[in-house]
C-alpha cells in the first residue's frame, strides 16, 4: 500500500473501502505542499474538492466583518476538510492556512462525486461523518454561548497539548501563541492571555518562556467543563 493509500485509509470516508476502490481514489488524488503560514484557500473561493491532511497541520477559520477570527477546526494527518461545498455546489465556506510545513491530498470534486455514485457505501460513510461534524459544530456553538473564556481555553489546551509523559506534564511540540488560542476560543488575544494567567494561578498549567506546560491535567479538565 502506498503512502497516499495509507493516509486515505485513515479517514472515516475510506476506512472500509476495498483495495480496488482505494487504488481508484489514490489515482485521482493531487498532492500539494505548503509552508507555514501559506493559505490553502480563502472563504468564497470556488471549491476544488475534498482535502486530506497527509502531514503537518492546518487551521480552518472564519473572519467576522470586524476582523475577529474564529477557528473551526485544527486538522492533522488523516483529517479531512472542505466537504460541504463538494455537495452543495457553493463556494468554500471558510479559509484554511498551514500552521506548519504541510502536505495535503486533494480529491477533486468531480472524481469524488463519481466514486460515490459508483460505490454507495462510500456515500453512506460520508453521511455518518457529516452527522459527527454537525454534532461537533453544535458543541462549538454551545461552548461559545455558555462556557466562560477560561473554560474554553482550558478545553483547547487539553486538546492541543499531549498527555503527560513524565514529571514535567504535557508540553506542546510547538508554541501555541495567544493569538492562536484566542482564535480557537472566539475571543480577543488580551482576554485569552488573562484566561491563561487564571489557569496558571489555579495550578493547572505553567508558562515557561512562552511555552505552556500542563501541571495538573485533572484540574485543567475540571476547569474546562
Amino acid at each position: 500500500m502506498t503512502a497516499v493509500q495509507d493516509i486515505l485509509r485513515q479517514t472515516p470516508y475510506f476506512a472500509d473501502a476495498d483495495q480496488s476502490q482505494l487504488d481508484g481514489i489514490a489515482r485521482a488524488v493531487v498532492e500539494r505542499s505548503y509552508r507555514r503560514g501559506d493559505p490553502v484557500f480563502l472563504e468564497g473561493d470556488t471549491c476544488e474538492g475534498l482535502y486530506v491532511v497527509k502531514s503537518g497541520r492546518v487551521r480552518v477559520y472564519k473572519i467576522s466583518p470586524e476582523g475577529r477570527e474564529q477557528v473551526l477546526l485544527i486538522a492533522g494527518p488523516g483529517d479531512t476538510f472542505n466537504e460541504v461545498p463538494v455537495f452543495d455546489g457553493g463556494p468554500n465556506p471558510a479559509s484554511v492556512e498551514a500552521l506548519e510545513p504541510t502536505v495535503l491530498l486533494l480529491l477533486p470534486k468531480s472524481a469524488l462525486l463519481g466514486m460515490m455514485e459508483a460505490h454507495p457505501e462510500i456515500g453512506r460513510a460520508f453521511m455518518r461523518t457529516f452527522a459527527i461534524r454537525i454534532r461537533q459544530l453544535v458543541g462549538l456553538v454551545e461552548e461559545l454561548s455558555f462556557k466562560t473564556v477560561t473554560g474554553r481555553v482550558a478545553r483547547i489546551l487539553l486538546e492541543q497539548l499531549p498527555a503527560s509523559t513524565g514529571e514535567g506534564g504535557g508540553q506542546s511540540p510547538r508554541r501555541l501563541t495567544q493569538r492562536e488560542i484566542a482564535a480557537m476560543a472566539g475571543t480577543a488575544r488580551e482576554v485569552a492571555g488573562r484566561a491563561l494567567k487564571a489557569l496558571e494561578h489555579q495550578g493547572a498549567i505553567r508558562i515557561e518562556r512562552g511555552r505552556i506546560v500542563i501541571v495538573d491535567r485533572e484540574r485543567l479538565a475540571s476547569l474546562g467543563r
